[in-house]
């Protein structure tokens, strides 16, 4: 995905306030229906939907308890019901993101609109991958690391991470860069050129430090029994 068609999508979407809102009190059903605010009820009201169409069906209000899960968002969370990977609570995944099959999505890791991650490849804790940043398939990107997106300032090359690419912890990697496959980032380190095919890279900034293949085997293994669903 390009980012002029990102920066498209998001200027001309509906900016709206996802809530969800419990109403003990009387509201307008058919309005609440033609506007598509979704409502549940057992006694009282569940309402869904963006909060400034929501207080437009309420009528009459007892009691009422709102929760805003955003405030003026340009695009949803993406309905994770449509990927077949693990993802764990606390994730947040962007609409027109891709996430492929048996990934592993670990708590508070942020994914945003047009990244792509391949095949089998674990996204730890409080990672963040940027817009339109590619990972390939089988790698780690590790706990804390940055995947720089490539929306403002604009760049006419995001970032590509090839297959078996492990991230250490902490670790930034900057928009344009490519790491080439089976390659190693240091924790730490912050990567601003090009990486080529399996070396190890460390430091600020990244430089190489020696082959993957002088690494022992039991550092930078991946785990396949992590990656059942």
């Amino acid at each position: 995905m390009e980012y002029e068609e990102i920066a498209r999508i998001i200027s001309e979407a509906e900016k709206k306030t996802p809530a969800v809102v419990y109403v003990r009190g009387e509201i307008d059903e058919d309005n609440a229906k033609k506007s598509g605010v979704k409502v549940f009820r057992s006694g009282d009201y569940i309402l869904v939907g963006d909060w400034e169409k929501i207080k437009q069906v309420i009528k009459k209000t007892e009691e009422i308890h709102v929760e805003l899960k955003g405030r003026y968002s340009a695009l949803p969370l993406a309905d994770l019901r449509r990927f077949q990977a693990r993802i764990e609570p606390g994730a947040i995944i962007r609409e027109g993101a891709e996430i492929g099959m048996d990934c592993i999505i670990m708590m508070g890791a942020v994914i945003n609109i047009g990244a792509v991650v391949g095949e089998g490849t674990m996204v730890d804790m409080n990672a963040v991958i940027g817009a339109r940043a590619i990972i390939g398939k089988y790698c780690h990107i590790g706990a804390g690391s940055v995947i720089a997106g490539v929306l403002e300032p604009p760049s006419a090359r995001p970032v590509i991470i090839e297959d078996r690419v492990l991230i250490g912890a902490n670790a930034v990697v900057l928009e344009g860069v490519r790491i080439g496959m089976g390659s190693i980032v240091a924790a730490g380190a912050v990567v601003i050129e090009d990486v080529p095919e399996g070396v190890v890279v460390a430091g600020i900034p990244a430089k190489v430090i020696k082959k993957v293949d002088d690494v022992q085997e039991d550092k930078k293994s991946i785990l396949k029994e992590l990656r059942k669903r």
